[in-house]
């Protein structure tokens, strides 16, 4: 089904640095006003949206939206979101023109779906007045020129999960800095654990490492891109994690799988740089160890510095390829800002709300007592506060996250520097959005540039 008032022939236009510094202009077509191609629901009518997603518990508020809808079912699908393969089987999707009517799909790959012309205009179904539902920065990261293409449902405020009782049993001190950190995990190693483990097809979670040390990998200036994966920050970042992997003070194992979660189980790893969706995570594959965690705020480059980042974080947003956009738009807003929906999506284990209301701070430590009776939300809560709202996305961030795997690993088994990974990576990025079709260069922070 084509696309309505979406061209990717001109990406970048005259918008091009506004809000999220992304801007679609179309050159005309037989715009209904729909936001896609779609129609309306006539009064009565039955219908089925196919909607993909990989959170946690999701099954729950989708059951309880079609008690509650019998003209509008939802038909759920439970995709992989190992390795990105969610959204290579949505762009396979779109390209076959076989998309679903709504998608789970994280704040940083919104703008690589506009780019495949994915994404249904959701103002033009009256979006906006949902708006004061959600918290500005999150609603502003799917708003590109005077357009919104997602709905927001959660974020991911970092934080570090430590097992609190090795921590005191070898007198490790929670690490205030990254040198403090650094300290902690050549304590833990004469102990014969590892603090951490660096996961090289992890992209997200270093994308998180680097913007809070205040990389800044997009921009805009005019209608052109700027890359800058290898700035000042991100190389710092860089610098810091090579050293741990080359004096053997961490592990280089991919988290958040098998042997990863055995070393958590085992107590061989004793903590983790998560994001506030990793407490359903260690509770449901580490139960053994309840009680014996916490959570602790990120360490600061400087001591006494308040710079917090975001994992993560994901939308709700209506493709294309719809039929009915207006009932798809309905439900991924009620999704994500009903109260009713909120406190099941919430006891699933998805992540900090993007609703303003309809939950309690309460509701969000469910599982209090696997970390040992602590208020750890209020940690993500005041990390949510430091996170600098003013970084961006750009487009092929799914793509760049493949790049940094393979890039990451290469340089694990060669032993070869993660400064020279981001060198080789940057040039990569400037070469993929040229095959986009779209104006890009190397941004003034660049070491390339």
């Amino acid at each position: 089904m084509s696309p309505s008032g979406l061209d990717r022939r001109t990406v970048l236009g005259t918008a091009a640095a506004a809000a999220a510094g992304f801007a679609l202009a179309g050159c005309g077509s037989d715009d209904d006003g729909s936001g896609g191609g779609g129609k309306e629901r006539k009064k009565g009518q039955q219908v089925t949206l196919d909607f993909w997603s990989w959170v946690p518990g999701i099954e729950k508020p989708v059951a309880l939206w079609n008690r509650k809808n019998p003209e509008v079912q939802i038909n759920l699908e439970k995709v992989s979101a190992v390795n990105g393969a969610q959204y290579a089987k949505m762009h396979a999707a779109v390209k076959a023109g076989d998309a679903p009517d709504l998608g789970q799909i994280e704040y940083s790959v919104v703008p690589s779906f506009l780019l495949d012309n994915a994404l249904a205009d959701l103002s033009k179904l009256g979006a906006d007045r949902y708006k004061s539902r959600f918290i500005g920065w999150q609603w502003q990261q799917s708003v590109f020129g005077t357009s919104v293409y997602a709905i927001p449902q959660d974020s991911g405020p970092m934080g570090l999960f430590v097992r609190q009782d090795l921590f005191d049993k070898w007198g490790i001190e929670a690490p205030q800095t990254w040198a403090d950190y650094a300290r902690a995990a050549q304590a833990i190693r004469k102990k014969g654990a590892w603090i951490e483990t660096f996961s090289a097809t992890n992209g997200n979670r270093f994308a998180g490492l680097v913007w809070q040390a205040g990389g800044r990998w997009f921009d805009t200036k005019g209608d052109t891109w700027t890359v800058a994966i290898d700035d000042a920050p991100s190389l710092k970042v860089a610098d810091y994690w090579s050293r741990l992997v080359d004096e053997g003070l961490i592990k280089t194992d991919p988290d958040r799988q098998n042997a990863w979660y055995k070393n958590i189980q085992t107590g061989d790893i004793v903590s983790w740089l998560g994001a506030s969706w990793g407490d359903a995570l260690l509770v449901g594959n580490a139960p053994k160890t309840a009680g014996k965690w916490r959570v602790l705020p990120m360490p600061q480059w400087k001591k006494g510095e308040n710079a917090h980042a975001n994992w993560g974080g994901s939308t709700t947003v209506v493709f294309n390829d719809s039929a009915y956009p207006k009932d798809a738009l309905a439900f991924a807003v009620w999704l994500n800002s009903a109260p009713e929906a909120i406190k099941l999506l919430i006891e699933g284990g998805y992540g900090f709300p993007s609703a303003t209301s309809g939950y309690r701070a309460a509701d969000l430590e469910g599982r209090k007592a696997f970390f040992g009776g602590q208020h750890y939300s209020r940690v993500f809560t005041e990390a949510g506060k430091g996170v600098d709202t003013s970084w961006k996305w750009g487009p092929t961030v799914d793509t760049l996250y493949q790049r940094l795997g393979d890039a990451f690993t290469e340089a694990i088994a060669d032993g070869t520097s993660f400064r020279s990974v981001l060198k080789t990576v940057q040039g990569e990025t400037i070469n993929d959005l040229k095959d986009k079709g779209l104006k890009v260069a190397a941004g003034p922070g660049s070491a390339s540039g």
